[in-house]
């Protein structure tokens, strides 16, 4: 045997050895992707079904968005409705408000005169009431001494 014999030889063994350490490692691997592969398997199994699930319940929920999106449109139109009663309120309140002001002041015109006139009646009676008193009580004193005088002449 020659030199390169032996060194072929020891190549062929180190290799031999290279592949019985390797060959454990690799076994151990075949057994770990088998699992993941099982674990993948069962893993798309089980979510086949959840999908199924997540697509009716996505569907549901856009069949309960639509409603609501109908509800808020019907909601939408009431207020629209209920905001055009209030500016008619509004307008109505404000032309009730300007009616009592004509009222108000047609009426309160000749009210104050009427009261004004009352106010002013009030004193000329009583002055002519006073005036006649004031006149009588002259013309029984007058009376009363044309008596003394006539009773002492």
């Amino acid at each position: 045997m020659d030199l390169g014999e032996v060194a072929a030889l020891i190549a062929a063994i180190a290799f031999a050895m290279l592949v019985l350490i390797l060959v454990l490692p690799i076994l151990r691997l075949r057994h770990t992707v088998d699992a993941a592969t099982r674990m993948i398997n069962d893993v798309n199994e089980r979510t086949a079904p959840l999908l199924g699930e997540v697509d009716i319940t996505v569907r549901n929920v856009n069949t309960a968005l639509d409603q609501v999106q109908t509800s808020l449109d019907g909601v939408n139109l009431q207020l629209a409705k209920v905001d055009t009663m209030t500016n008619h309120a509004q307008s109505i309140t404000a032309n009730v408000a300007n009616l009592a002001t004509i009222i108000s002041a047609a009426a309160a015109s000749p009210l104050v005169k009427v009261a004004a006139f009352g106010y002013g009646v009030r004193p000329a009676t009583a002055a002519r009431r006073h005036a006649e008193t004031e006149r009588e009580v002259r013309d029984t004193i007058r009376q009363q001494q044309r008596g003394r005088r006539r009773g002492r002449g």
